[in-house]
This record gives C-alpha cells, structure tokens and sequence, in this order.
C-alpha cells in the first residue's frame, strides 16, 4: 500500500459522499515524518477520543498514550465523544471506566468534556453523566471557548432535542466571533466504518457546519480512526478507536483511516489547525493540517 502524501485540505464536494467506500483494512503507512515545527506560537492544543467506556486493556492502553502524550506536549483539555460508558451507561460504573483509567490525567488537571453516545443514554437517557462533574457538560448540548476556538457539542441521539438543539446551534455559531469554530457529538457524519454516512445528520447539520463556516466535526461510534479530505469546508474526524476496534475502509473523501486503536492530539498556531494521531504505543499513525480562511 503506498503511503499516502498529506493532503492540505482544498474543497472536496458533497458530491463525493454519493460514492461507495471500498471495504480495505488500511494498514498505518511506514514511518511518517513529523510536520516540523510551527513558526507560530501555540494557541492551544488538545486531545480527542471516544467509546472508551470499557474499563478494559483497550482503554487503558490508551489511555496510558494520551498521559505519554501530555508530558511531552502539555494540554489541559480532553474531548470525550461519546459511549463513555459500556454498556448502558450505568454511572456506578464511573470509577471502572473513567477516574480509574484516566487518574494520571485527572490528577495532572486535565477537563474532560464529554458529549452522550448512544449507550450512555440507555440508563436514565443519560442524564445521570450530563450531572456528573468529571465529564463538564453544560447540558445535553452546549458550547465553550478555549482559546480561539469555540467548541459546539451536541447530542447526536436519536431521541435528541433535535428541533431546539438545531435552533440552538444555528444562532451559537452564527453569534460566534472564533476564528476556529469545533462541533463534536458521538455519531459520524462521513464514515467508511461499519456504519457509514449518515444521511440524517447530513441533512440536519452540514447545512449549519458550511453557512457558518466550521472547520472540524469529531465523532466516535465507529470504533476505528477516520480522517476526511475537507467536505464543503469541514474536515471530519472520528476518534472511536478508544479502547476496543472494528474493521473500516476509505471513501473518495478519505485521507486516512485505520483499525488501530488510538487518540488524536490537535494543536492551533494561528490560521492553522495541526491533527496528529498516535497509536497505543505512542507511535504517529496520521498527520494533517487544517487552514482558517
């Protein structure tokens, strides 16, 4: 498999998503060579991760990479996209599945900021989590500012709010003055995994995501790692490799994809945007840029 060059991202069409994905088992390519360093100064790094939930070596292997992480590269801030609790988000679970895992981090001052997957909602629809102070959820949905980058998280459930929420996000990101605009929520929008595009939150969320000009949407439920070429504008990047794996294959619109478990670690320098993603053992299995306009 030849290794594939970064691709900065340019204007991918829609269009593309109408194509099917070939079912690959993309292996990471040989050895990649670390973008160098910004001529910039850091605004703000971070991580990404979902369906950790398990409480078992998967997640622990992780989650021991993302501590690796934090002491070379230093943040403060952690995305948890969703399934954050196997297998129906029973929150007496919290200490097996989440503090236990991730003390080190906790310990060192990290914030989580969760979003609910479909598992999380199956024991009193989830709102047991949204209360839980480890996970720093504002509500089902709700927004915050680290830095120049707003961030918009969403619950992307079936039985979601979904006329208010969309009424919510419409005048969140219209009112936002960030030069980086960031949604996540747990279900993929664009996915070569096993379950694929997603033609409802196509319909219902990439119409706001190009009128306002949001840059990256993350998500999990695919348990593999996704990076798309820019869609309309938006990268989307899925980070459901968190403890336990399906297979996945690439699309048209794929840059990189693979069935490894796995976080990304994001740094902003500027009109720049930099995705990094390392495996368990902490070795750098995807790179990529993203430009602010």
């Amino acid at each position: 498999m030849k290794r594939r060059e970064l691709l900065v991202l340019g204007g991918l069409s829609t269009i593309a998503a109408g194509m099917g994905r070939q079912w690959l088992q993309p292996s990471p390519a040989q050895a990649i060579t670390p973008l160098p360093a910004s001529d910039r100064s850091l605004d703000l790094r971070f991580i990404a991760v979902a369906d950790t939930g398990t409480g078992a070596r998967g997640q622990y292997s992780v989650a021991a990479a993302m501590e690796r992480y934090r002491r070379s590269n230093p943040y403060r801030l952690a995305l948890l996209a969703g399934d954050n609790i196997y297998n129906n988000g029973e929150i007496e679970k919290i200490q097996a599945v989440f503090e236990r895992p991730y003390a080190p981090l906790l310990q060192s001052g990290v914030k989580f900021r969760a979003v609910l997957g479909n598992h999380d909602i199956r024991t009193n629809n989830g709102n047991d989590q949204v209360r839980y102070p480890g996970f720093n959820m504002a509500g089902r949905y709700y927004q915050f500012q680290e830095g120049p980058v707003a961030f918009f998280a969403l619950d992307t459930n079936g039985n979601a709010d979904w006329n208010n929420q969309l009424t919510w996000l419409d005048r969140a990101l219209r009112a936002s003055t960030a030069p980086w605009k960031v949604v996540f929520g747990h279900h993929p929008i664009y996915s070569s995994g096993f379950y694929g595009v997603n033609r409802t939150l196509i319909s219902r969320l990439v119409p706001l995501f190009k009128r306002h000009g949001v840059q990256l949407y993350i998500s999990g439920h695919d348990h593999s790692y996704e990076r798309t070429q820019p869609i309309d504008g938006t990268t989307y990047l899925i980070v459901g490799a968190g403890a336990g794996l399906r297979p996945v294959g690439r699309s048209a619109w794929t840059a990189q994809s693979a069935s490894t478990l796995s976080f990304a670690g994001l740094e902003v320098y500027g009109n720049e945007l930099r995705i990094q993603t390392f495996d368990k053992d902490s070795r750098l299995i995807d790179q990529g840029q993203i430009f602010a306009s």
